[in-house]
């Protein structure tokens, strides 16, 4: 993670703000995070020490609504990371036209290094830490990176416990039985799917001859490997934080998933002949119709892109392509579907699950697809409709898409030339 992350993501609203005529007040107002907080997370130990552990929270917007945004545990977490996710986050919220800003959070943590009981001590300790920071209706935190619906369920019952009440609303991504919502699961790789899927007529792409590699292999990756595959897409190459394996002939996701649970890793599987390991690297180089990043940032840089073969690569990761690769992806002719778009089905299926509880009325999963179905549709349509109007690349379009939403309600509020005129 480079030190000038937070610089590159918004240079991506920059190049947006060219073809838009917006107040000055909007671009000052996305300038910085409304608000951010680290804090030290102490806790006991199973062996009887206390341990401290760097957490962060950045609220970067909330002109649209309460800020919304998920919480990994990585070990390289920091404050310049956590501020561009929540600065994503802000533009894919508008994107999908949410009632949402933008948010995230992090602990800097190796969460394999921790037993259960460590894992749900620190969990609750950075809720107490955080507890004014969010709510209902102010901030609500999500899954992300090696966050999962059990952790998701501790934070959830640890603000009920400190606010002296049932709230289920502040925490999204929840177990079903403790008010989580049926298709949060598979939403954010279900939501790429559906982009792609949408979008495959102007991306001259055939499900029956077009090859996918999937860089990654955690929750987003392996749900839409699994659409891909019954859509008839071909999956050539798999990865996870270990290795990769490449077969030409086509794999098996749903095998692959198997396996993983049992082998732990891919690369631990039994091989046939057909099967080969390959590296991470490889496989990001791999000449396939479609790359699916969908692990972690800046993945893609100009140091390897001008060797990506692939014609279309679909964001499931959040900024896995830094701008300087981006350039060069552009120039080759590779169309990028942006991480703003093409992973935005975790936080609209986040919404639904915040509108359950605050109804107390569940749905049930057809209905969330289909909801889900017509919001990336939808919005995956209006912002090809930009691409062509404006001819510019997929995720300038995006940030135009986004722009729009979040000018429109800064400048409700009154801008420059409305307090500057005179009688």
């Amino acid at each position: 993670m480079t030190d000038n992350i937070f610089n590159e993501a918004r240079k991506r609203l920059h190049k947006a703000m060219k073809y838009m005529n917006i107040s000055t007040d909007v671009e000052e107002q996305l300038k910085y995070p409304k608000m951010s907080i680290a804090a030290s997370l102490e806790i006991r130990m199973d062996d009887g020490n206390r341990r401290a552990f760097k957490a962060f929270r950045v609220r970067y917007d909330d002109t649209r609504g309460p800020t919304k945004g998920g919480i990994r545990y990585h070990p390289d977490v920091n404050l310049n990371e956590v501020m561009s996710l929540a600065f994503w986050m802000t533009f894919k919220t508008a994107v999908v036209n949410l009632p949402f800003g933008g948010a995230k959070g992090g602990i800097c943590v190796n969460p394999k290094e921790l037993s259960p009981a460590e894992l749900e001590r620190l969990s609750r300790a950075y809720i107490q830490a955080f507890r004014d920071f969010i709510g209902p209706n102010k901030d609500i935190p999500a899954p992300d990176i090696y966050t999962n619906p059990m952790i998701m369920g501790w934070m959830a019952n640890e603000y009920s416990k400190i606010m002296g009440m049932y709230c289920p609303a502040v925490i999204t991504g929840k177990p079903i039985a403790l008010g989580g919502s049926k298709g949060r699961h598979d939403a954010t790789g279900r939501g790429g799917f559906y982009v792609l899927n949408i979008l495959s007529e102007r991306l001259n792409l055939h499900p029956e001859t077009t090859t996918v590699a999937l860089q990654g292999f955690g929750n987003a990756a392996t749900h839409c490997a699994k659409l891909l595959h019954e859509k008839g897409y071909r999956v050539v190459a798999i990865s996870d934080s270990k290795g990769a394996i490449y077969s030409p002939d086509g794999i098996d996701p749903v095998s692959m998933i198997r396996y993983k649970q049992e082998y732990k890793s891919i690369t631990n599987i039994p091989l046939s002949d057909n099967i080969q390991t390959i590296t991470n690297t490889q496989l990001l180089e791999l000449p396939v119709d479609v790359l699916i990043p969908a692990a972690l940032e800046n993945v893609i840089t100009e140091e390897n892109a001008h060797n990506i073969q692939a014609k279309v690569i679909l964001e499931l990761a959040n900024g896995p392509v830094n701008n300087a690769a981006d350039e060069i992806l552009i120039e080759k002719g590779c169309i990028i579907v942006p991480d703003i778009l093409a992973n935005a089905g975790g936080v609209t299926v986040s919404y639904f699950e915040w509108v359950q509880n605050q109804t107390c009325y569940y749905w049930s999963s057809s209905e969330v697809y289909d909801k889900l179905k017509t919001i990336m549709d939808t919005e995956a349509l209006k912002i090809w409709g930009i691409k062509t109007d404006h001819d510019c690349d997929l995720r300038t379009a995006a940030y135009i898409h986004a722009l729009s939403r979040l000018s429109e309600a800064i400048e409700a509020s009154g801008t420059h030339a409305y307090f500057s005129k005179k009688d």
